[in-house]
């Protein structure tokens, strides 16, 4: 037997986490990486480290590599330990530590009203009398929270708890705080921001009118143990303190106010005990949102002793960290835009489209910081921003040199999963454009921009899904927000077009071409993750949005929805666009309900599928022409894409949109919707060489005319010569970056498979490409893919992980199937 086959299991995760803390399921999940697919898997539960007690043990079928854990009273705030075996060959030991829950704990804020802008400090003084074994915290609060014991900040989140429905739904985090304990006197200390929950600032989404906006408020339960056995409990109760914090105001749309002259002088009043602002409470077991790197600024340009613009090396969202010294009450303002204006300062213009201020006391992407005269360190701890340029005006000259001011990158922090590395600078770059958008627009939901909006907007988190899920580990964050779904919807099936929301969107682009969003993530994510447990737990929300559908359908087609936002020039047909989602949804339906055994509902949207495929096909076919509707790029490639040509009819279609898109002399006449579907229409219906063009493109419009121009992330609109209403930092033309793995690496799941269990590989060797190396890893092992061009040859190198099966095509008829070991092929393309 090779070194290989007697690999453990690693990778071991439960609820997608490794070693998560304040785990809450009933039926906790658990999986791992599988060395190999052939031996039978045990997996053991106990409830110790040294396996003396052991609660589950599951036997199961060779090449498994999840389990749900069977329904027991896991106790709360304890730690499990599990390991798995393959083949008798043991993992390392992995844990995770159950919830605690706040339900003893009383909720709590200070007495003022959400009109307040100063923000509240909450205190509490605990004495430890005794040597601590463990102590867990958990937190749940109405509005961003800062939590610090001693004066050290607890953990390393950012933002917590995660953006929810708020009076629907609010989430808890545990931390483990012993370290943080000392004998004696502790000093407990919350502070409170507004979030989205009291938002401050006025914009078109009306959120500063949301139903549960209220004064922020928290509810938390400390947990000690000490080594004698002894339990004793901290709650949020009457005995707390609060008093006004030196921050001045703070919005989660606009920035924060700081003025450091009242650092320290606090007055210290009773809190006032108040309702829970919501029914249910969930854990927050998702990847958090972290500062995840810091950039210097690469240019400091002083327009004058009062005026300095600080330039960054790329576009992204985060905050930034001034440290200064000046005079006391010398005031401070940090601009943070993507633009600048001939002059060299910050231009907003493109970003404060949507802003409606009431008065001159919020600027737009402005911090305020008002100095105490000694050494002022200040960033924003309750928001973001998006940026690539900081204006630093201040009321007196201040000295300021090119580490007074370092910006600090934010998203929630997933894990990287794959490499993508080419010999082409402009596609590498293309690439961590593409990501550098994703990860802007990720914090604890998907949104489409990280400053003008910050809105998860159904339609952007779906067309970029793919790209997001072909280099990060994103499942928990999709997880949470198809909850957030369930949460919005209304009870004729309806959802709003931005999720989470409070009333917004309802009526105005929601759409089928939006809101499938319901019914094509959790079908992605059972794709790429095998993760059956997501369909099951959102098929209710999935059918009864499908009930709100069939409902205002007209003879198997609609016209509700936005249409190929954002398009170059060709306006594609909207009943077209929109009723090929429906197409989609009732398809995806089908499958869902198959697979959880539900025939009568696989029936039913089976036959609507048919019904609406033949009404789509009926009036919008043309075969003399060989067109769907207008003939434009977005018609032919959804029609080639999603699978509505006739398969007869498929390689005249995919001839007609090649065809169009040499007339438009390799450049790209779509929106949104096109976007998503044009490069494989081309790539898989035999004209690869024309969706490559497209990709390599540098001249208007295209990604690369972008790129050229020195773009680090992905635009809102083709042009760059829109300044109003135009963000720089926008996901939803970011196909690209799964085309990039999958059309030119070939590198895709499998739906028989699902998860990379099996995966197909049908890689392209485009003339100007030298090198192309992608790897990834997955629950069955690193899959590796790699190519060269020497010498007119192509050298193709794949190295497939045990438990996996790939099924490679190559030129020349080259079909092989591989799996557990590398194989490499020579030949001419």
């Amino acid at each position: 037997m090779s070194a290989l086959s007697l690999s453990s299991p690693t990778g071991l995760r439960c609820e997608w986490m490794t070693n998560p803390i304040g785990v809450d399921a009933v039926q906790p999940r658990l999986c791992w990486v599988l060395p190999q697919a052939k031996d039978s898997v045990t997996m053991v539960l106990a409830a110790d480290s040294q396996w003396r007690d052991t609660i589950q043990c599951h036997h199961l079928a060779p090449g498994t590599h999840s389990v749900m854990l069977d329904a027991l009273p896991l106790e709360q705030a304890k730690t499990y330990y599990w390991n798995v075996s393959v083949g008798g060959v043991k993992s390392a030991t992995a844990r995770f530590t159950t919830n605690l829950s706040i339900d003893k704990a009383c909720w709590i804020t200070d007495g003022h009203d959400a009109n307040e802008h100063r923000l509240a400090i909450y205190q509490r003084t605990l004495n430890i009398r005794k040597d601590i074994k463990e102590a867990f915290l958990t937190i749940v609060s109405a509005g961003p929270h800062e939590l610090s014991l001693n004066g050290q900040k607890v953990g390393n989140h950012c933002l917590d708890p995660m953006y929810t429905r708020f009076d629907r739904r609010l989430l808890s985090v545990m931390h483990d705080v012993g370290s943080l304990l000392q004998m004696g006197d502790n000093v407990l200390q919350v502070e409170l921001g507004n979030g989205w929950y009291n938002h401050q600032s006025t914009a078109v989404w009306s959120f500063h009118e949301a139903s549960w906006r209220n004064r922020p408020r928290f509810a938390a339960r400390l947990l000690l143990r000490y080594d004698d056995g002894e339990e004793e409990e901290i709650l949020t109760d009457s005995q707390w303190q609060t008093a006004l914090s030196a921050t001045t105001f703070s919005s989660i749309y606009t920035a924060e106010h700081y003025d450091a002259r009242l650092e320290g002088r606090m007055f210290w009043k009773p809190v006032t005990v108040v309702e829970s602002p919501t029914k249910i409470i969930a854990s927050q077991t998702m990847h958090p949102i972290r500062r995840t790197a810091v950039h210097k600024a690469v240019k400091m340009v002083r327009l004058s002793d009062t005026l300095v613009v600080y330039h960054f090396p790329k576009n992204m969202a985060g905050v930034t960290r001034l440290r200064v010294r000046g005079e006391a009450g010398t005031v401070v303002r940090l601009k943070h835009g993507e633009m600048l204006y001939p002059d060299g300062r910050v231009n907003l213009e493109n970003i404060d489209y949507h802003f409606r201020p009431t008065d001159d006391q919020d600027p737009f992407q402005t911090d305020i910081v008002i100095l105490s005269g000694r050494d002022d360190e200040f960033t924003a701890r309750f928001g973001y921003k998006g940026f690539q340029y900081v204006e630093v005006s201040s009321s007196r000259p201040i000295p300021l040199n090119e580490r007074s001011l370092i910006a600090e990158e934010m998203h929630s922090d997933v894990p990287t999963i794959a490499t993508w590395h080419s010999s082409s600078d402009f596609l590498n770059r293309l690439l961590i454009a593409t990501n550098n958008s994703y990860l802007s627009n990720l914090f604890g939901y998907p949104t489409d921009c990280p400053q003008r909006e910050k809105n998860g907007w159904t339609a952007d988190a779906y067309l970029a899904l793919e790209t997001g899920m072909s280099t990060y580990d994103v499942v928990t964050i999709y997880e949470k927000w198809m909850a957030d779904f369930r949460d919005e919807q209304r009870d004729d099936g309806r959802l709003p077009c931005i999720i989470p929301t409070d009333k917004w969107g309802y009526d105005w682009a929601n759409g089928v071409d939006w809101t499938s969003a319901t019914i094509i993530i959790p079908w992605q994510i059972y794709l790429y993750y095998d993760n059956l447990h997501l369909l099951e737990s959102h098929y209710d929300c999935m059918k009864r949005y499908m009930t709100y559908l069939e409902g205002i359908q007209q003879n198997f087609l609609t016209d509700w929805g936005l249409g190929d936002w954002i398009p170059v020039k060709s306006t594609s047909d909207l009943t077209f666009t929109t009723s090929v989602y429906f197409l989609v949804d009732a398809r995806v339906m089908t499958k869902t309900a198959t697979l959880l055994g539900l025939t009568s509902d696989a029936k039913h949207y089976e036959e609507l599928a048919q019904n609406i495929c033949k009404a789509i096909n009926n009036r919008f076919l043309n075969k003399d022409k060989e067109i769907y509707a207008n003939g434009t790029q977005t018609e032919l490639a959804m029609a080639l894409y999603w699978g509505v040509a006739p398969e007869e009819l498929r390689p005249k279609i995919a001839a007609r949109l090649n065809d169009a898109v040499r007339q438009s002399n390799y450049h790209l006449d779509v929106g949104v919707h096109g976007c998503k579907a044009i490069l494989s229409a081309l790539s898989d219906n035999g004209y690869p060489e024309t969706a490559w063009r497209l990709v390599t493109q540098t001249t208007y419009p295209s990604w690369g005319y972008w790129i050229t121009q020195g773009a680090t992330t992905l635009h809102e609109n083709w042009r760059t010569d829109v300044i109003v209403d135009n963000s720089l930092n926008h996901i939803m033309f970011g196909e690209v970056g799964a085309w990039l793995y999958r059309g030119l690496a070939g590198i895709r799941p499998c739906e028989e498979a699902p998860g990379f269990r099996e995966v197909t590989i049908r890689p392209y060797f485009p003339d100007g490409l030298d090198s192309l190396i992608v790897s990834r890893q997955t629950d069955f092992g690193i899959l590796e893919t790699s190519w060269h061009r020497i010498n007119n040859h192509i050298e193709y190198t794949v190295s497939v992980p045990p438990a996996m099966t790939a099924h490679i095509s190559l030129p020349h008829g080259i079909h092989q199937e591989v799996h557990g070991e590398g194989k490499k092929w020579i030949f001419k393309p």
